[in-house]
């Protein structure tokens, strides 16, 4: 079991500084009673008595994650979304958003929070290949409806997680290599911004707020529904093969040879995890580092798939694992994340190349044979249909980067700062192979707006502010990976 998520843990960017409203007085319960006239969906105030429903609604997937908000707002459709914005602004609160809780950054206190998690719209059109998608969606929804058809969208590694925020912050899935980021295949989304004004953006409509938004995450408002592209999903073959820790090494030398030989058809990746011991776990995985290759295809016959694995089958000891034929709805089965709530501290980087010297810096600071307190240190391949542009333009970060590297670890108390320690060195240890950029959705603990700006490259970047200044010049969307005004 793979216990990896795109879920960005806090730690210390409770410190991030970010443009604030002026200081305002709290909201009154009588200020509150106004908002619950104008929504469909149940409203918390903090300290009324109400802290069940409230803890409900706020709570995270990472469970690292604590928000404190002022004000919560369970919308239940656009409308909700857009009068919870407005009355924000009139009280002068921040605004924050989550749907599933798996990637928030840091805690969001004193604001406003929508929680999305009721708004749970799919609508399919086969014809067209696409699918209207509301914004508290988990993508094994979208999975459901899309395979009655024979098609797909580009989900992440874990179907638990919500589509909109995923494919906001770009989006790399396990049929990326062939069809892109998931942001790439968006053809329009419906997004409130800092006005309160539920607007439409596409090519054709809002052309510069539609570019930025997809890759942009959450700075540009909160998106209530995206019309999304489907791909073939009748020809996938899919799953993953674990190897004992003592060939580890030997495997990771040999997924950097192979990998970069695999066509475009194919997405894979490799991951050393230090597994838990838990009873419903098999015993050829519970509690032991093993190392984890992950793959999928899509447009391949499974003899093929079978003939481009052969070296990497041979390349260890195999102590379990399938890779054959899958469903749409198997996706799950390559990269296997967990679904049960869990506390994570990660952060992760891009590599321009893997040479033998980086595989030998990444088994000395993460390897197998080592006792550190990590759960996964991950390296996935990108490059073609990930390292193109995008049909219609956008600011997905990240194309530039050959592979990516993502290390995670337990966010316990007592035990975040090792991890992070851990992790930090890991990554330190990669720089001389590092490519300029992240990917948003896998950035982890950030330093500050600095750091954040710096996962795009400079123009798009600063082309980013420019439309956030256009549409959120107040900033009221500060919380997540939030730009903040030029100098």
């Amino acid at each position: 079991m793979s216990i990896t998520s795109p879920i960005p843990s806090p730690a210390a960017a409770e410190d991030v500084p970010v443009l604030r409203q002026p200081a305002a007085p709290l909201p009154t319960s009588t200020d509150v009673d106004v908002l619950r006239s104008r929504v469909h969906g149940p409203v918390y105030l903090a300290g009324e008595d109400c802290a069940e429903g409230l803890a409900v609604e706020v709570a995270c997937w990472n469970v690292a994650v604590q928000h404190h908000p002022a004000v919560v707002v369970g919308a239940t459709c656009a409308a909700d979304v857009a009068a919870a914005v407005s009355w924000a602004r009139e009280h002068g609160l921040p605004i924050a958003v989550q749907a599933t809780g798996h990637g928030p950054v840091r805690a969001a206190s004193g604001c406003l929070l929508v929680s999305t998690r009721r708004m749970q719209g799919v609508a399919v059109d086969p014809h067209r290949r696409i699918a209207r998608v509301q914004a508290g969606v988990k993508w094994v929804k979208v999975l459901e409806a899309a395979a009655e058809f024979e098609l797909t969208p580009l989900v992440g590694s874990s179907s638990d997680v919500g589509a909109v925020g995923y494919t906001l912050g770009g989006g790399m899935g396990p049929l990326g290599r062939k069809h892109g980021f998931a942001a790439d295949h968006v053809h329009a989304v419906e997004i409130v911004t800092a006005d309160g004004q539920l607007r439409r953006a596409s090519a054709h409509e809002e052309p510069e707020l539609f570019w930025a938004v997809r890759g942009g995450k959450s700075n540009l408002g909160i998106v209530t529904a995206m019309e999304i592209g489907l791909v073939p999903g009748d020809a996938l073959v899919g799953g993953g093969i674990f190897f004992s820790g003592a060939t580890g090494a030997a495997v990771l030398h040999a997924f950097r040879e192979w990998a970069p030989t695999m066509p475009e058809e194919v997405t894979t990746s490799i991951a050393v995890l230090r597994i838990p011991v838990m009873e419903e776990l098999p015993p050829p995985l519970r509690g032991q580092t093993v190392v984890h290759l992950r793959f999928a295809s899509t447009g391949l016959d499974p003899a093929e798939a079978d003939r481009l694995l052969a070296p990497m089958k041979a390349a260890g000891e195999i102590v379990l694992g399938y890779v054959g034929p899958i469903l749409p709805t198997e996706l799950d089965s390559v990269h296997m994340d967990p679904v049960d709530p869990m506390p994570v501290w990660e952060k992760g980087m891009l590599l321009r190349e893997l040479t033998a010297e980086t595989v030998d810096a990444l088994l000395a600071t993460a390897g197998p044979q080592l006792d550190v307190p990590l759960i996964m240190a991950e390296v996935r391949l990108m490059g073609g249909a990930l390292g193109r542009p995008a049909p219609v333009p956008n600011a997905v970060s990240g194309r530039d980067g050959a592979w990516s590297v993502f290390v995670c670890g337990p966010a316990v108390p007592g035990l975040t700062e090792v991890v992070s320690g851990v992790a930090r060195g890991v990554l330190a240890a990669l720089e001389p192979w590092a490519a300029a950029g992240r990917l948003v959705n896998l950035m982890g603990e950030v330093s500050g707006p600095a750091e954040v700006a710096a996962a795009w490259d400079p123009a798009v970047a600063e082309r980013l502010l420019e439309v956030k200044e256009r549409f959120d010049p107040d900033a009221v969307f500060s919380f997540g990976y939030a730009l903040t005004a030029r100098a």
